[in-house]
């Protein structure tokens, strides 16, 4: 009887999970069957009109997708790439040197994940026009080259980590540099890959920011290109284009979550357990 029972609710629990799917997945097939059907004023959910890629080529042609693709990924593998140095640092630092101090600096950085990054807009938008740098590539990335949210899963990870194999590597004629890529690095590979996962989306995703600091197309944002694209009359005011721009903006980010989900889900339940 309780075998029975058990199975009813692992049954239960299976058809909620795969409802809860399709129902998170309703938008996003919404938004690809508008942009991949016949130009409309009108969304609907099941197409009526045959399947095209003309909003595709229309959009790529009508706005500099191109370039706006080129400052996206400039700015997100540049910032993940400073942070993942920064971070590496500030990490091993707090979890293995003793200064004054310390205790306070770590609370300062644990502080920061709290706070909303909008909060900081205004003085971080007048420290960047003092330093010259407003509608520059490095000024969209400078308030975001040290992560506390990194920083904190690093020293988390580093701290689980046996002092004795560092000590041995240091033995071995390490130096702290080589130690750290060779023990430490490794131990915290799911530490890496979350925090990858969170800041490649954030900084894909990231439009306020980027809308405020840049003018110029050589140095807007995709998201910042796609808002401009909604608003003009390349637009033509369809749904259409409108879904094909969203598209072309999201397709990088879900094939690389379609490949990499196992690797994703593994490194985040890694990274939330402590060893």
């Amino acid at each position: 009887m309780k075998m029975n029972r058990k199975k009813a609710v692992g049954v239960l629990i299976t058809l909620f999970s795969i409802v809860l799917g399709v129902v998170w997945l309703m938008p996003l097939i919404w938004l690809i069957g508008t942009a991949l059907t016949e130009t409309s004023f009108h969304m609907t959910f099941l197409p009526t009109t045959p399947f095209t890629l003309e909003n595709i080529k229309y959009v790529w042609n009508a706005v500099p997708f191109g370039q706006y693709y080129l400052n996206t990924i400039i700015l997100v593998v540049g910032t993940f790439c400073i942070q993942f140095v920064t971070s590496t640092l500030a990490a091993y630092s707090l979890a293995f040197f003793n200064f004054k101090g310390q205790a306070l600096v770590f609370i300062v950085i644990f502080m920061q994940i709290i706070i909303p990054n909008d909060v900081l807009i205004i003085p971080n938008f007048m420290t960047l026009s003092e330093l010259g740098l407003y509608d520059t590539k490095l000024g969209v990335m400078l308030p975001f080259l040290g992560s506390a949210m990194a920083i904190f899963l690093l020293r988390q990870h580093f701290k689980t980590v046996p002092k004795a194999l560092g000590e041995a590597a240091m033995i071995d004629g390490a130096n702290l540099w080589q130690t750290i890529w060779r023990v430490y690095m490794p131990c915290a590979k799911p530490a890496y890959m979350s925090f990858a996962v969170i800041s490649v989306s954030y900084h894909w995703n990231n439009y306020l920011w980027p809308l405020i600091v840049t003018k110029s197309p050589t140095n807007r944002t995709l998201t910042v290109g796609l808002a401009i694209f909604a608003k003009s009359k390349e637009a033509n005011m369809q749904w259409s284009n409108v879904c094909a721009a969203t598209l072309i903006i999201i397709a990088p980010l879900l094939i690389a979550f379609f490949i990499l989900q196992r690797q994703f889900m593994d490194s985040f339940v890694s990274a939330g357990v402590k060893e």
